[in-house]
């Protein structure tokens, strides 16, 4: 008799390589699994449809004529029904810059940049993901809640010289182009976050870069000032999403080139130090 030993058979393992599409479901799927989300999307879009309806409702034609303050309880003498519709903006932009900020330094904040890191071991792919999660869900639903203001809205400004229909011409493209620049915003606070590595150090970036720096740009000598003024992020921006050119801004193509070029610098300083530092 011979004895035959059988060694026993190696277990079979499944090996999957990490591509840029699994990478990007991978982050969808942590994007909506995350409570902040949702509720950062949802005030983004509360505060847009809130302020353009209000706007609309409270808007004051002799205020108007007498220059007063635009936004609720008066509107400057160059207001519109568009401009009414989107005065949540500036609100919605840091609602949708804070939602960029913590996808991106929330995982450093709780450590768990090394997880994910751990599992793409490239590390750019995590970063191009995430931007093109947040970028696109921020553009799609901030776009619908500028529709919603001016539809709301548009009751409120019946039988006034600013009133305006959606096939006006400008008006849907104004509208798209809310949207688009607050979808560059959500990336712009992906990119900040990345770069800062600290939700509050690129929250504050946030603000400042978007709110702060204009009014301190102010204090520079009015020649430098009208130079300038038009190439600060949130006055470029502000140029994508207005009915009408004025003589002192971009144009809306040139604007959403000089803001996306800000979002692209950022961004790319980001990739730099996401590839050359530990996390």
């Amino acid at each position: 008799m011979t004895v035959t030993s059988l060694a026993p058979s190696p277990a079979h393992t499944t090996k999957y390589k990490v591509t840029g599409l699994r990478v990007l479901r991978s982050e969808w799927a942590k994007f909506w699994s995350l409570r902040s989300s949702w509720i950062t999307l949802g005030v983004a879009v509360f505060l847009l449809v809130l302020f353009g309806a209000v706007a609309a409702y409270t808007y004051s034609p002799d205020a108007a004529a007498t220059g007063g303050p635009p936004g609720p309880g008066g509107s400057g003498g160059d207001s519109d029904a568009v401009s009414l519709a989107l005065t949540g903006v500036t609100f919605a932009s840091l609602a949708v810059g804070v939602l960029g900020v913590l996808a991106s330094a929330g995982e450093y904040t709780t450590g768990m940049i090394r997880s994910t890191l751990t599992a793409v071991p490239r590390r750019l792919p995590v970063l191009w993901s995430k931007a093109a999660v947040i970028g696109p869900i921020a553009l799609v639903l901030t776009a619908v809640g500028a529709l919603a203001a001016f539809q709301l809205g548009a009751p409120g400004l019946d039988d006034e010289k600013i009133s305006l229909a959606l096939s006006d011409d400008g008006v849907l493209r104004s509208l798209a182009g809310a949207g688009l620049y607050l979808g560059l915003v959500a990336v712009f606070g992906v990119a900040l976050g990345a770069l800062i590595r600290s939700s509050a150090g690129a929250i504050a970036a946030l603000v400042g870069v978007l709110l702060i720096l204009p009014g301190l740009a102010s204090l520079l000598p009015d020649s430098w000032y009208d130079t300038l003024s038009p190439y600060f992020p949130s006055n470029a921006g502000a140029a994508v999403y207005a009915l009408h050119e004025s003589s002192d801004a971009l144009s809306p193509g040139a604007g959403l080139a000089v803001f996306a070029g800000w979002v692209a610098l950022t961004l790319a300083g980001a990739a730099v130090r996401l590839v050359k530092t530990d996390a």
